[in-house]
């Protein structure tokens, strides 16, 4: 089983292994002295007898409550109870998991004076498999995604609904079933363990490599329907990049040339090809994917930035100050999710439009009957797929208006700017699903299209492509229902079946 070492690095792949792949989680052993140092460094400040946001106050605009000295733990415990608020449908699972690993991970930093336990509760729940039942709506994504954390951490005090081998429990009894205990909260730990920006984190590392994967079928995808389509290869030369100057284009050109190459369908009408351009869908995709390559590459930077990010409020210093401020706030999360969509629904936007090109027939040069049809009339072949992918991106334009620029006050005014990242977060997932889709509808309707140029082979890369699609979906000889195919497609496309290149130059982005 693979482990992950908890320290004060996190990246993407670590998020990856403990939410999905079930890695187990150890807290390495410079972690509990770095927190007990700054655990030491509440106590103090309980024992000064000043006002400090959180510890021995209320919170929000009850912060101007001082709270008796008695009471400090039942107000942790207050804090998570009320806070814990969420309605709508549970989070998926491996959002929930990587909630709590980017809360693990920000705690075992020693800025937020949390005791070592905490650190260690919550990998023991990772590590067991018990799961918080969270809420899918609450958060705004400014004060830390408060609701949902909150569901977690109830869980964590033996308290709120956890899943475990497969069934829905109390808290408690998940804990007791797992053998593990219950943690007794003490002064600024609740606080703690609801502050921050662990759900957007989370979430953007899961949707950054399900991004980044998709943009590699997208590639080939594309690569595919060039041929399918008989298309030009003149707009791949660098010489037009290097006028541009942009480095994406740049680089998804090259990757398409490296997909092609070798191909005996552009020699086929090397001459006498009456047609003078292809379709912008054709001819100006490097330049479009290349744009959302560079954007994905911009929220691949935040996302690793926010992996290594304590924010919680208020953070304790090495000197002994314990400083309030807006660590917490969502913006640098909520942007790169909104983008994320925007990005998502010009890969899935284009590729409709390719699909399109090739299966209304108005092209004759292609050599492709109408919607690719074994037996044009007498079946429909692939007519109404492309339906399909016009409702996704019908839909995927609505996800690609951005959450983080509608505001709403809360908490009587003191949280008058909040993010709601959340809903960027959950747009951006969305857009993930659906542009999946998209994209194995423009593979599907390629490999069909690539049989109408048999004998002839594609590129290396486009023909690896298609003997893969050809493991899951035959040939369309009669018409069939084309949703399982799309499904197999899609299936493929989210195990990273596709890869635009051999070579190791690595992603695009």
């Amino acid at each position: 089983m693979q482990q992950l070492v908890l320290d004060t690095v996190l990246t993407t792949a670590d998020v990856l292994a403990v939410a999905r792949d079930g890695a187990r989680v150890t807290v390495a052993p410079n972690v509990r002295p770095r927190m007990d140092a700054s655990r030491a460094h509440v106590e103090a400040a309980l024992g000064g007898g000043d006002a400090v946001y959180g510890i021995n106050t209320g919170f929000g605009s009850l912060s101007r409550k001082r709270i008796a000295s008695d009471q400090l733990s039942a107000l942790q415990v207050n804090l998570v109870r009320s806070h814990a608020s969420g309605i709508t449908g549970p989070l998926p699972t491996e959002v929930v998991r990587a909630m709590l690993l980017v809360l693990a991970a920000s705690l075992a930093r020693g800025r937020s004076g949390a005791r070592p336990v905490l650190v260690d509760a919550i990998a023991a729940l990772l590590n067991a498999g018990v799961t918080p039942v969270v809420p899918a709506i609450g958060s705004v994504g400014a004060s830390g995604d408060l609701a949902p954390l909150a569901h977690a951490a109830e869980v964590l005090i033996g308290e709120g609904l956890a899943e475990y081998k497969g069934k829905t429990m109390p808290g408690g009894e998940a804990l007791r079933a797992a053998a593990l205990q219950p943690v007794e909260l003490q002064p600024k730990e609740g606080l703690a363990l609801l502050n921050g920006t662990h759900l957007m984190a989370g979430e953007l590392a899961l949707l950054t490599e399900a991004a980044a994967t998709l943009f590699d079928a997208a590639l080939v995808a594309n690569a595919c329907t060039i041929d399918a389509c008989r298309g030009s290869y003149s707009f791949l030369d660098p010489r037009l990049y290097e006028a541009r100057g942009q480095r994406g284009p740049a680089a998804c050109a090259n990757a398409l040339s490296s997909l092609l190459s070798g191909s005996q369908i552009v020699e086929s009408h090397k001459h006498d090809d009456p047609r003078v351009q292809d379709p912008y869908s054709l001819r100006c995709t490097a330049i479009v994917l290349g744009s959302t390559a560079d954007l994905f590459a911009y929220v691949r930077a935040r996302a690793d930035a926010e992996l290594l990010a304590v924010t919680d409020n208020p953070l304790v210093f090495d000197d002994g100050s314990i400083i309030s401020g807006g660590n917490f706030h969502g913006m640098p999360v909520a942007l790169p999710l909104d983008s994320m969509a925007m990005g998502l629904a010009h890969v899935a936007g284009i590729a409709e439009r390719r699909t399109y090109h090739m299966v209304s027939g108005f092209d004759e040069q292609a050599h492709l009957t109408p919607f690719l049809s074994p037996s044009p009339g007498l079946s429909s072949g692939y007519m109404v797929v492309q339906y399909a992918a016009a409702a996704a991106c019908n839909e995927l334009a609505q996800l690609a208006a951005p959450a983080s620029v509608y505001n709403l006050s809360t908490c009587a005014g003191m949280e008058d700017y909040n993010s709601f990242g959340p809903r960027s977060a959950a747009k951006a997932r969305r857009a993930v699903e659906l542009a999946t889709q998209v994209v194995a509808i423009e593979l599907l309707c390629a490999s069909q299209g690539m049989e109408a140029h048999r004998p002839l082979r594609s590129g290396k890369g486009v023909e690896r492509a298609i003997s893969t699609i050809r493991e899951r979906v035959s040939v369309l000889e009669a018409d069939r229902s084309p949703a399982p195919d799309i499904a197999a497609v899609a299936e493929l496309i989210s195990r990273g079946a596709f890869q635009p290149s051999n070579t190791s130059e690595g992603r695009i982005w």
